[in-house]
């Protein structure tokens, strides 16, 4: 017995010895490497290149490119995809002296294969599980093609529907955002990095590009640090604490300061204050943009500031190619601040195991097998049904009876497949895009379906008007499919009018003049103006672009086999004089306190001040009801948990899922606080006559703000809680005097 006791503990110390080896092994190959490197193979892991001309025709293009990987000039790559064309360029590759393989990168936003709902349709689910598989699928199909890393995701706060990237994010709520950031990056990247079914995930756009004036991309952003550490940067902090593998700058200027080469950004809060080890990546040519902002004289000095404030990497600008080794030299550039950016990269090839084996990602076999699993389509319309929001419902018009005989369907997005996927889709096959005309008749077999396009996005025609009249007259109920083309949301895509385009609300007028009930469905990649409907319809469902299973998901909802469950993640204005408009303003020195009394106050004076749909609304199948709310603690201590506990209870007749959201007011404080803030949300399913209680714990950092002088603090004094199913609709209140 004591010797097998002596044994076990001798066992136990080698494992602990070979755990610590491990833990040290890395740092250790890293700096092993870098004694071997030359100054210009070190700026060589700098440097990254689109891969486009890399696998296409010869072209001098091409030749250079392929050079620069044979001579260890090149640190990643984007744009390659697949096992055939990563296999080829790593090849390359690996004929450099030191034979250091590249990480193979792709804007895999919301799918690869598998096209999901865009991330801004996904945060209107607020499933955090649901937003985690997504993106586990999409690294599975990525990895399985040879892809080490994703540029997303992007965890930008957008206030502004104008902004055509709005699509990209989780909408306006910095407390949803943290939340929504930390479930993708850990579906990107699993626990920890290495595992040949996940890929490095990018936190983006570092930072504050949400903010961007006027909602334009590129653009100068301008903001107090209280609002960019309050509402622009815990998103960014929480995919870091999640362990996000890389950080990608903006384009924008912040505060004057372009975000490539602002060290207050990359230096002093992301690799000081929150201690990040990952690296950072440029956004496309940012770098060689400081030139055009009048930030930097020449790519030569753009480079150096870039270094200098942080940016590791420096993705087509070919600023550090061409300049920084020079810049060294001529003592510009300390080489240590280079030798740390090389570290950081070689850090993370070492961790996804690629010095190992080159090619653990580009597995023919695997590649096959993934991008066929039949699974994937099962979660991609789980997804897409939870992304759905009901904005209307009058009279219970939903959900439709599938023994209805004629239903019409009518509008320009009916068929549409390829609109279906929104932007930034890997590749734009529209094989497996289930488009709403096909989800319906799928659905109701023997119903007769009568369809007119009745208008074009594009243009301003009514010829088809009165063939649409016809076809709906002819029906028991209409559903209209109206909204926005995939290609007016996403990078460069703002819009000053986002109202219908077109003439489809003067479509719908038409329609709805025969009559009969009109349900309207809505896609798009943002919000959008349509006050005729909001007013007139019968039914709304706001569908934005739901990937490939969205047309089989409008139809569950339409016809009631899946309750609705989304609410919005961000505010729908009423017309674009009101942006940028958000539910967690300041209460102002005039507030309006009634709407008929605007006299003299913070209003205007040709519409109301509230939205067309607050963030947080979305209407169910069924109804709940909020009661007993509880305090564990009406006077805590600063450093107290405070448990907020209601029952929740489903009161309809049909199970359904509702999103129970908890808000704060701290009162009065040294700086002015919003009229109410997110703090944390439970999403809990219930059957017809069930009641649950809920509990959200209120923890110390959920009461503090940030003050510019002292960073962030707690002051004592009353808090007010808020319970409810939107902003707009608090069911329960309370209080807490924090000593």
């Amino acid at each position: 017995m004591n010797k097998f006791l002596s044994l076990s503990f001798f066992l136990s110390l080698v494992f602990i010895g070979q755990a610590q080896a491990q833990r040290k092994t890395i740092s250790q190959r890293v700096d092993s490497v870098m004694k071997l490197m030359t100054l210009a193979e070190k700026v060589g892991q700098l440097n990254q290149y689109s891969g486009r001309e890399v696998t296409g025709p010869a072209s001098d293009r091409k030749n250079y490119l392929l050079n620069d990987i044979k001579n260890g000039m090149v640190g990643s790559m984007l744009n390659v995809k697949g096992v055939k064309d990563t296999r080829e360029i790593q090849a390359i590759a690996l004929q450099s002296r030191l034979k250091i393989p590249l990480l193979f990168s792709l804007d895999v936003i919301h799918g690869y294969k598998t096209v999901f709902p865009i991330p801004l349709a996904e945060s209107a689910s607020w499933d955090l599980e649901i937003i985690k598989q997504s993106a586990q699928v999409a690294a599975e199909e990525s990895a399985a093609s040879g892809i080490h890393w994703t540029f997303a995701p992007m965890v930008d706060i957008a206030r502004d529907p104008r902004w055509g990237r709005v699509m990209e994010g989780a909408g306006e709520d910095t407390y949803l955002g943290a939340q929504i950031a930390k479930a993708r990056v850990l579906g990107f990247q699993g626990e920890k990095l290495g595992e040949v079914d996940r890929i490095m995930a990018c936190a983006k756009h570092f930072a504050a590009y949400g903010a961007s004036m006027a909602g334009r991309d590129y653009n100068p952003v301008d903001l107090s640090k209280q609002q960019l550490h309050e509402i622009y940067l815990p998103p960014f902090k929480a995919a870091a604490a999640a362990g996000v593998a890389t950080f990608m700058n903006s384009f924008n200027t912040l505060n004057g300061i372009p975000a490539t080469g602002n060290a207050y950004l990359q230096r002093q809060i992301l690799k000081g204050d929150w201690k990040y080890k990952g690296f950072v990546v440029s956004d496309w040519g940012s770098i060689k943009e400081m030139t055009p902002w009048g930030f930097a004289k020449n790519l030569s000095e753009a480079a150096q500031k870039a270094i200098v404030a942080g940016s590791d990497m420096d993705m087509e600008s070919e600023a550090y190619k061409k300049d920084l080794e020079n810049l060294v030299k001529t003592e510009k550039v300390d080489v240590k601040l280079v030798d740390e950016a090389v570290r950081r990269i070689l850090q993370k090839k070492f961790e996804l195991g690629l010095f190992d084996d080159p090619y653990r990602f580009s597995n023919e076999q695997r590649e096959q097998k993934v991008m066929n699993d039949p699974k994937y389509q099962v979660i991609t319309k789980a997804a897409a049904q939870k992304s759905i929001v009901l904005l209307k419902n009058t009279n219970q018009v939903l959900p439709l009876s599938k023994s209805l005989k004629n239903i019409a369907l009518i509008g320009p997005l009916v068929k549409a497949k390829r609109d279906q996927a929104g932007s930034w889709v890997v590749y734009a096959d529209t094989a497996n895009i289930v488009s709403v005309y096909e989800g319906v008749k799928q659905k109701v077999a023997n119903a007769q379906i009568g369809f007119a396009q009745g208008a074009s996005i594009t243009d301003t025609s009514t010829v088809d008007f009165s063939n649409a009249v016809k076809v709906a007259k002819n029906a028991d109920a209409v559903v209209m499919v109206l909204g926005e083309n995939w290609e007016m949301s996403g990078e460069a895509k703002s819009r000053t009018d986002i109202g219908l385009p077109g003439k489809q609300e003067a479509l719908f007028n038409a329609v709805k003049a025969t009559g009969k009930p009109v349900i309207v469905v809505l896609m798009a990649g943002r919000p959008l103006v349509f006050n005729d409907i909001t007013a007139k319809a019968d039914a709304i469902v706001y569908a934005w672009f739901l990937g490939d299973q969205g047309g089989n998901a409008i139809a569950d909802v339409l016809f009631g086999d899946y309750n609705p469950s989304g609410k919005l993640p961000i505010t729908f204005p009423r017309n674009v004089g009101q942006i940028p408009i958000f539910y967690n303003h300041y209460n102002t020195g005039r507030p309006v306190t009634k709407p008929t009394d605007i006299r003299y106050k913070s209003a205007y004076i040709d519409a109301p001040n509230d939205p067309a749909y607050a963030f947080g609304y979305g209407l169910s199948y069924t109804t709940f009801a909020y009661s007993d709310l509880k305090l564990s603690n009406a006077n805590p201590q600063k450093n107290e948990i405070i448990k907020v506990s209601f029952t929740l209870s489903n009161t309809g007749k049909v199970a359904g899922e509702e999103v129970a959201q908890l808000y704060i007011q701290d009162t009065f404080a040294s700086v002015v606080r919003p009229v109410k803030a997110l703090k944390d949300f439970a999403k809990v399913k219930l059957n017809p006559g069930e009641s649950k209680v809920i509990t959200f714990e209120i923890t110390p950092d959920k009461l503090a703000f940030y003050d510019e002088e002292k960073g962030w603090i707690t002051e004592s004094g009353e808090f007010k809680v808020m319970v409810g199913g939107a902003s707009n609709d608090i069911k329960l209140k309370s209080s807490f005097e924090l000593k």
